[in-house]
């Protein structure tokens, strides 16, 4: 299923030109054209989905393999890097801006300027009840 104004699914449908790096019947990878640092990727399934939870077990296991070869790649490589950064925005409130599944890969080094910044009770530590808790909520709907 393609969606007509979908960005991502018109780079796959070749309307908008993008530097595709890896391409296979479940995924595609390109070039960021916003990039945070030079050799910023993209993961993006072939079929659209909107969240990471809509996506089928087999091909998100395929974004995450060719996200480690796309990593071991860039760590080959000449482009600086000093780490790597694995990011996917699920929905608007975790500022996703395009609503078709994917995964950035970009390399990091020291102050190059990317940040995340915590919210300001980050330091305040939940109980271990309030932990196990929160386990049993998310582990009775696995």
């Amino acid at each position: 299923m393609k969606e007509k104004d979908c960005v991502f699914c018109k780079i796959l449908n070749k309307e908008i030109p993008s530097s595709i790096i890896y391409q296979d019947e479940l995924v595609t990878t390109f070039l960021d054209i916003q990039p945070v640092n030079i050799g910023h990727v993209l993961i993006i399934p072939n079929q659209h989905f909107e969240l990471i939870s809509d996506v089928d077990d087999i091909t998100a296991s395929r974004m995450f393999n060719i996200a480690r070869r796309i990593n071991t790649a860039i760590r080959k490589s000449i482009i600086v890097s000093e780490g790597l950064n694995f990011w996917l925005a699920d929905g608007e409130a975790a500022s996703q801006d395009v609503f078709h599944t994917h995964l950035h890969c970009f390399p990091r080094y020291k102050n190059d300027g990317f940040e995340l910044k915590l919210p300001d009770n980050y330091t305040n530590l939940p109980t271990r009840e309030e932990l196990d808790h929160t386990a049993k909520l998310i582990r009775d709907l696995l």
